[in-house]
């Protein structure tokens, strides 16, 4: 289960000295948040998900994907560790050597039991207000994708075309979220390969 330590009162500067590289966790308020272990499944939906991303921005030269256990400053109370987060090219230089000064332009998230709350309510609220331009929140065990994009007064919900998402952040990007619930899940290089040049 996830742990919260002393409600309110620690800055970035303490959470980078209290938690390990080691360990995941959010500073969101001025409160630690240490995630319970992963589990296999949600890992392995994260590892499908982080390398069919990395390789798409990688082919396009788009800019950096950080996966777990990277910390983005959003304020000075608030650092969440995005379970993947994408930051564009021309804004790379807010990537320093331990953690990101700034906020991704893409922030995902897989829902895990004790990290509902945090993932659906207080994270989207600290993306919003650090002007994150796509928030994805992933539920497996609810079965459900939650695509949030940047409206001219906040996150709006995507509307999806049928199960395909159209990413704006990443352009070209096309998920269809049936491939988040299939196992197997589906091999990505027909994937990347499709998305890139058309051919499967």
């Amino acid at each position: 289960m996830a742990t919260r330590t002393r409600p309110g009162c620690l800055t970035f500067a303490d959470f980078d000295a209290l938690v390990g590289s080691d360990q995941k966790a959010d500073l969101l308020d001025g409160v630690i948040y240490i995630a319970s272990p992963q589990m296999t499944d949600h890992n392995e939906l994260l590892l499908w998900l982080g390398v069919l991303l990395g390789l798409f921005v990688e082919q396009r030269r788009l800019g950096r994907m950080t996966i777990n256990k990277v910390a983005y400053r959003l304020s000075e109370k608030n650092a969440p560790e995005p379970a993947l987060a994408f930051v564009r090219a021309e804004r790379e230089a807010i990537v320093k050597n331990g953690y990101v000064d700034g906020p991704p332009d893409l922030a995902v998230e897989l829902v895990s039991p004790d990290s509902v709350d945090r993932d659906y309510e207080l994270k989207r609220a600290r993306y919003e207000a650090a002007g994150v331009a796509e928030y994805w929140i992933i539920d497996p065990d609810e079965k459900r994708a939650t695509f949030l994009v940047r409206g001219s007064s906040g996150f709006v919900e995507a509307e999806l075309d049928g199960t395909l998402f159209r990413s704006r952040v990443l352009p070209g990007l096309v998920l269809d979220t049936g491939w988040l619930w299939k196992r197997p899940l589906p091999a990505t290089l027909p994937i990347i390969q499709h998305l890139l040049t058309g051919r499967r």
